[in-house]
């Protein structure tokens, strides 16, 4: 593995995580898959791979954004139930899709994100 290339992708996703609050999979998931390929062998391994890698970046993103004032914690209480229900499911899906299709969804949600970011309010 080219670790070089491990730790810029590593260091793109945190400022991307702690500037914009994503890192993890708009980021990382599609880096791992071009350019860490091997020993990362398809899009289920590089998803699973930045959840973990997600964790302390995350959680020091959070401290910093916590002692600016930035957390609005009824909205992260609210959410945060539902959210790791939502992980549960979404990483039982995996189990019952085909790389190659989950590929292509995440490539068309990045886009269908990206043209809200760039086109609506």
């Amino acid at each position: 593995m080219n670790y070089g290339i491990a730790m810029l992708i590593g260091l793109v996703s945190g400022v991307a995580s702690g500037l914009f609050g994503v890192g993890g999979g708009i980021v990382m998931v599609p880096a791992m898959v071009f350019l860490l390929s091997p020993p990362i062998r398809d899009i289920k391994q590089a998803v699973g791979t930045s959840l973990v890698v997600i964790i302390p970046t995350a959680l020091i993103g959070s401290v910093k954004h916590l002692s600016q004032g930035n957390v609005d914690w009824r909205t992260a209480l609210a959410l945060a139930p539902m959210s790791m229900l939502g992980g549960y499911g979404g990483a039982w899906l995996t189990t019952r899709l085909l790389a190659d299709n989950l590929k292509h969804a995440f490539g068309g949600f990045l886009i269908l994100v990206g043209l809200r970011l760039l086109f609506f309010k």
